[in-house]
């Protein structure tokens, strides 16, 4: 090793100097915000666990042309833009770090629980809608998959089943599977090795997705063919199974270049998703209800013995007698009573035991009751949120939040596996230069905007055409179908609208002003959270209270304090080197707080652009 790169490798990570950042990663985030915020907004006025409902019932005019508008040209679309920019932000300190010869991995996971913790508490203390702690899980989940030995992701998997018998740790089972299922993407991107079947060099990653979905395939086919078995698992089975074998088949065709793995990965993972769940979907839209269930007549009341009728065992297991049998005096006679009860009740558990199968007509019922159940639970739950945030004290919903984060936290162990997809995607980005040199590529930047915004937003409206909202429990609507086109539609449409923006950055017209938008996106931390505060004050009942704002009402909200925050951030950007929290999560990332003041610039820095 030369003087040159030793003293490259001494030489410790640190921030990027505003001279050295892409510019257009930074205006595509600040543009990034204005969506997220359009999503936001509702979620403070309406409950989150109506989130899968779809447009509310009874919008009219202006209210229901911005809940439209948003749902098919806004949600879903930014959330991705995001995660894609977060993979090519991670990708950014990768392979600068692998050019200069510094430390990674440890720098980067401190990066990572700092922004773990400002999700937490987010989540916690301001809005349950947060996704920072949600990124935070995918990058963990993303450093495994590209840095974690295999003996290690073996034994933490065990480690989770184990605790999950734990009462009360269940959650951890799904933790486990994530796991599990970011082991098995490690195999498709980093392992080479093959195995020989019949001739045949099979990948590893191909031969066991392969053998996952034949299994798959062969529980569908058995479930269909036992005419008492549980009808629930026959679609998911039959849905999933040839998917993977679909998967295994293309990846196994696929896979070389080992290059191109990464990014067909990522696709990969995101198409699954949404085509299961637009099969799903389908499935339930034109599978016919089930029929009204008839009236069912009363059992008839079998004749007994007077002395088993005089003695039933209450609840606490003591006999009842009838009024004759309490009447007699004789302690004999209630030994008779007692001993009477205990061979009744005997006698009643052993033919419950023998109790005959149900009927379809009684399973059917059964699926019915408890889907009542669930529903009335859910309107519970729903009924209960808005009271504590249009009405509650702010430490009811402090409590109310932090009794669902650990659900929460559970529960982005399988948001990851869409997440990693998006980082996957963003790290091919950078890799192979495109954001780099963003000028270079236009051709490439014009075919994403040119294909990908009338794709992915038409497969939305297509969509719509069969159904915007949906009514808790109704499984015949179409929603979940629309939804699925919808989620197929989010990935093409966000790459779509990121070669809009660089296009338009590029244009050498009025359009190219659009840049204004780089210092909001150079603070996308510090004015995402402030977006929450505001909300947090303005429209919950322990603060001013304006929830339930129409939507029209909210398009116009997010305009102001859009607006405001381009501002804002120009202003503060003219006197620091960062916003306030981005200075706080480098500090705690390189353990040292960088300059913050524009005054204390190093000699021969550039001063950031207004």
């Amino acid at each position: 090793m030369d003087s040159a790169s030793h003293a490259a490798t001494a030489e410790p990570m640190a921030p990027i100097p505003a001279n050295q950042r892409i510019e257009a990663l930074d205006v595509v985030r600040g543009f990034a915000l204005i969506g997220i915020f359009l999503m936001n907004i509702e979620y403070f006025n309406r409950a989150m666990t109506s989130m899968g409902e779809g447009m509310p019932l009874g919008l009219t005019g202006v209210d229901w042309f911005a809940n439209w508008f948003v749902n098919y040209f806004v949600q879903g679309k930014f959330w991705t833009i995001f995660s894609l920019l977060f993979g090519m932000g991670f990708a950014v300190m990768m392979v600068r770090a692998e050019r200069a010869g510094r430390e990674f991995k440890g720098v980067y996971l401190r990066r990572i629980l700092a922004l773990a913790v400002f999700g937490a508490a987010h989540f916690i203390f301001l809005w349950e809608g947060d996704i920072l702690f949600s990124y935070a899980v995918a990058a963990l989940a993303l450093m495994i998959l590209l840095y974690g030995k295999a003996k290690y992701i073996a034994i933490g998997i065990g480690v989770l089943i184990g605790l999950g018998f734990i009462p009360g740790f269940d959650p951890l089972f799904g933790v486990a599977f994530g796991l599990a299922f970011v082991g098995l993407i490690a195999i498709n991107l980093r392992s080479e090795k093959r195995i020989s079947i019949r001739g045949r060099r099979v990948p590893l990653f191909s031969l066991i997705v392969l053998i996952i979905g034949t299994l798959l395939s062969i529980a569908a086919a058995v479930f269909w063919l036992l005419p008492d078995g549980p009808k629930d698992p026959r679609m998911p089975l039959t849905v999933f199974g040839p998917m993977f074998l679909l998967i295994g088949w293309l990846s196994w065709k696929y896979f070389e270049p080992a290059e191109k793995r990464s990014v067909r990965m990522a696709v990969t993972l995101y198409v699954f998703m949404a085509v299961a769940t637009i099969l799903a979907g389908a499935t339930q839209y034109l599978t016919p209800p089930e029929p009204e269930l008839p009236a069912t007549k009363p059992a008839a009341v079998t004749k007994t013995e007077p002395a088993a009728v005089a003695a039933k065992p209450d609840v606490n297991g003591e006999a009842k007698t009838d009024s004759k049998a309490q009447a007699t005096p004789d302690a004999s006679a209630k030994t008779v009573v007692k001993t009477a009860a205990m061979i009744n009740a005997k006698t009643e558990l052993k033919a419950d035991d023998k109790k005959p199968e149900k009927t379809k007509e009684q399973k059917a019922a059964d699926r019915k009751a408890e889907r009542a159940k669930r529903l009335a639970q859910h309107a519970a739950d729903k009924a209960d949120e808005v009271r504590v945030f249009s009405k509650g004290a702010y430490w009811e919903a402090v409590d109310y939040r932090a009794r669902r984060f650990i659900d929460k936290a559970a529960g982005d162990a399988g948001f990851a596996s869409v997440l990693i997809g998006m980082f996957l995607l963003g790290v091919w980005f950078v890799r192979s230069g495109v954001m780099e040199n963003t000028g270079a590529h236009l051709a490439f930047f014009r075919k994403l905007a040119w294909i990908g915004l009338p794709v992915g937003i038409g497969l939305g409206l297509v969509g719509s055409l069969i159904a915007v909202s949906h009514v808790p429990g109704d499984q015949y609507d179409g929603f979940n179908f629309a939804r699925g086109l919808v989620t197929l539609g989010n990935l093409p449409a966000c790459l779509g609208y990121v070669g809009l923006v660089v296009l338009m950055l590029h244009s050498g017209t009025v359009f190219a002003k659009i840049r204004v938008l780089a210092p909001l996106g150079r603070m996308a931390l510090t004015n995402y959270l402030t977006q929450s505060l505001i909300c947090t004050i303005y429209f919950y009942g322990y603060a001013m209270g304006h929830w339930g704002m129409p939507r029209g009402e909210q398009m116009v909200f997010v305009a102001v304090v859009y607006s405001a925050q381009i501002v804002f951030s120009h202003w503060w950007l003219s006197r620091f080197r960062y916003g306030p929290m981005e200075w706080l999560w480098r500090g705690f990332t390189y353990r040292q707080m960088p300059k913050f003041r524009i005054d204390n610039l190093a000699a021969g820095e550039l001063r950031p652009a207004t």
